[in-house]
């Protein structure tokens, strides 16, 4: 009995020793409102891809999705179109466990794949591969200034360099309406179900656009000053785009900017897609945790 035990015992240590199967990670990057053809260069730019898919164990595993956008977040165009895209790059790699790191809007497309499983049957798959999604400066309560390209006012041109004009995916990101789905079709906000998937949020709190300052330069003098002046139709904490609340609304907050950024600078909604105050390093260095 005493030798039964010993080498029950042993054959239990000897398993225990063996080591666990090594998940073979990956990240992709989805991008915001917008139809994209080569996100890579005119969405995110290669410098903050390369950075970041450094961290992982094979920097080859990512991909950057190329979408429309400018649909609404459940059309094949869009949500249809990332569940393409990401099944493809899973099976492709032999994906395991994924970051997803997506920027404004795209978050919203994301949580409409994590909050609605059963709408298409490539939807399970890639929840259950998903790690977490890393939400730069999601849109996930809509902004104000969605409501006043869609009322037609006098800031519909100014503001049509940054939203695009009347598509319907600024139709869907009005505060209302974004309400409204948050309240009925997806998850993560409050009182809702929670998301099945840590959905993080990185949340920019100000726009800085003095010529005197070089940190002003960072993802395109002229979008900062824009930033800015949209900045005056939303509240004291944005990101020139949306609203620190917006921005908040859904998952939980990783980050402020000024609390992890270098030197506490904020990040303008085009910085947060850019490698400006070591966010392509924050990035980098979570893809492997």
């Amino acid at each position: 009995m005493q030798r039964l035990a010993y080498a029950g015992l042993l054959g239990m240590g000897l398993l225990l020793a063996v080591p666990q199967a090594q998940a073979n990670r990956g990240v992709a990057f989805v991008h915001g409102t917008g139809k994209q053809t080569d996100a890579l260069n005119n969405y995110w730019e290669p410098a903050i891809v390369n950075t970041v898919r450094a961290g992982l164990p094979n920097s080859a595993n990512y991909v950057v999705i190329n979408c429309d956008f400018e649909k609404y977040m459940w059309t094949s165009e869009a949500a249809g179109c990332l569940a393409t895209q990401l099944t493809n790059f899973i099976n492709a790699r032999g994906i395991t466990s994924m970051t997803v790191i997506t920027h404004s809007n795209g978050g919203n497309v994301m949580r409409w794949i994590l909050s609605n499983p059963t709408w298409d049957s490539r939807y399970p798959n890639i929840i259950a591969k998903t790690r977490k999604v890393n939400a730069l400066a999601p849109s996930s309560a809509g902004t104000p200034l969605a409501d006043a390209v869609m009322n037609g006012n006098t800031f519909e041109q100014a503001l049509g360099w940054l939203l695009g004009y009347k598509s319907d995916a600024v139709r869907m990101q009005q505060v209302s309406w974004m309400a409204t789905y948050n309240a009925n079709n997806l998850y993560g906000t409050s009182g809702r179900p929670a998301l099945p998937k840590p959905f993080r949020a990185v949340v920019g709190t100000d726009v800085e656009s003095s010529p005197f300052d070089n940190d002003s330069y960072c993802g395109g003098y002229a979008s900062n000053v824009g930033l800015e002046a949209t900045q005056n139709w939303l509240a004291s904490c944005s990101d020139g785009f949306l609203n620190c609340t917006s921005q908040s609304a859904a998952g939980t907050v990783w980050f402020r900017d000024i609390n992890r950024t270098r030197d506490g600078e904020p990040l303008s909604h085009g910085q947060s897609r850019r490698n400006c105050f070591n966010l392509d390093t924050i990035l980098r260095a979570d893809v492997n945790l």
